[in-house]
């Protein structure tokens, strides 16, 4: 399945058993960003999707330069 056919699978279709949970993923911080990227993709499967608990999580990614930690700064300054 490609990256873009894993994107676009309904959630309310994903069985719970399918989702690999989100502490079972160990990322080396110490590889290049590309390493860890196709690493954290070959751990879970489909990056979209994970479990956290006995939730599933869709997540989406944006086309920018705006990386997550610039998010998390961002909305934690506002708080």
């Amino acid at each position: 399945m490609t990256l873009e056919q894993m994107k676009n699978i309904d959630i309310k279709t994903i069985s719970l058993d399918a989702v690999v949970d989100s502490a079972e993923i160990k990322i080396d911080i110490n590889l290049p960003v590309p390493e860890r990227m196709r690493d954290f993709v070959k751990q879970s499967g489909n990056p979209y999707f994970m479990k956290v608990g006995k939730i599933i999580v869709k997540s989406s990614f944006s086309n920018t330069d705006t990386t997550v930690n610039d998010c998390l700064e961002r909305y934690l300054k506002t708080c």
